[in-house]
C-alpha cells in the first residue's frame, strides 16, 4: 500500500476527500519528522512510538579491499508497534 491508495482509504472510511485525507496524512507525517529531528519520543497510543537512537561510532571493513575502517556515530529512528497493534496481525 502507498500514500495514495492509503489517501483513498481513508477518504473513503472518514468521509472526506481523497485531497483532505492528503493533507492530514502529510502533517501527520510533518510532525512526526518535527518531533523525531529535536530528538522527542512520538506515541500513538494504539498504534505504537517511535524514537531516536544514537548509534555509537564502530569499526567496520571496507567490502571491497577489506580495509578497516571507522563508521561514523548517527542518529537512526525506530519504531516500536503497541500491544493493540501486533494483536492484529
Amino acid at each position: 500500500m502507498n500514500t495514495k491508495d492509503l489517501a483513498k482509504d481513508v477518504a473513503a472510511k472518514r468521509g472526506v476527500t481523497e485531497k483532505q485525507a492528503l493533507e492530514v496524512m502529510a502533517g501527520l507525517l510533518e510532525g512526526i519528522a518535527e518531533a523525531a529531528a529535536k530528538g522527542e519520543e512520538i506515541s500513538l497510543p494504539g498504534f505504537g512510538k517511535f524514537k531516536v537512537k544514537d548509534t555509537p561510532e564502530r569499526s567496520g571493513r571496507n567490502p571491497s579491499t577489506g580495509e578497516a575502517i571507522t563508521i561514523a556515530a548517527s542518529k537512526k529512528i525506530t519504531f516500536t508497534p503497541a500491544k493493540a497493534l501486533k494483536d492484529r496481525l
